[in-house]
């Protein structure tokens, strides 16, 4: 009861928010990279650089649940939200950067569908996390977390249909190579897929 009385540190949904913004400015420019992969190399630097302040919206807003007292909702769901949506980032960090690695010159179309789509699913995270300050809007957050595992399941056929075709090729190395960088973009709708759940439980502990 004395809880709820007391006055709680509200920054964490700033921290959410902010996350979910420069995520899909990661997403948009790892797009245009793709789609001109000429100067794949400088685009990895830019990647990597957005990345950084990512993580460091991460570690700031750990940080802030170690000094507050009282936290809007649950402080390990806070934790987990933010770890999951900086997962995001990170596997298509290492996505990029391994085709740069393996010297990628030309991208296969299906990544760059398979890259668009983790971009769709960021863009609902930022909707639904935009709305955590307001938990009466339940269904609407519900419609954004049921959104994502939509593009979650068409990611799935998409890896699958991808790695088909791959398996066509006569190049076993480029085979090695194009099989794990869809396997890390692939993970970044699967951690898409997790944040919508930790999203789904907060709503439904605090409704």
């Amino acid at each position: 009861m004395l809880r709820n009385l007391l006055p709680k540190e509200y920054v964490f949904f700033d921290f959410f928010e902010g996350h979910s913004s420069l995520s899909i400015k990661l997403l948009e420019e790892m797009l245009r990279i793709l789609k001109s992969p000429a100067n794949l190399h400088e685009g990895v630097k830019e990647i990597k650089k957005i990345e950084s302040d990512l993580d460091q919206i991460q570690v700031s807003c750990v940080e802030a649940l170690h000094k507050t007292f009282i936290t809007p909702i649950e402080r390990t769901e806070i934790y987990k939200l933010i770890k999951k949506m900086d997962d995001i980032a990170n596997s298509m960090n290492s996505a990029l950067s391994r085709m740069n690695l393996y010297e990628i010159d030309v991208i296969r179309p299906e990544a760059i569908e398979m890259v668009g789509i983790v971009l769709n699913c960021v863009k609902e995270i930022d909707s639904a996390v935009r709305l955590l300050r307001d938990m009466k809007k339940f269904e609407e957050i519900k419609k954004h977390c049921d959104k994502i595992r939509e593009f979650e399941s068409e990611g799935d056929r998409l890896f699958r249909s991808a790695i088909k075709n791959l398996f066509h090729e006569q190049d076993a190395v480029l085979i090695i190579k194009w099989k794990e960088i869809f396997d890390r973009i692939e993970k970044g709708t699967d951690r898409c897929q997790d944040v919508a759940n930790i999203i789904e439980e907060v709503i439904i502990d605090n409704a």
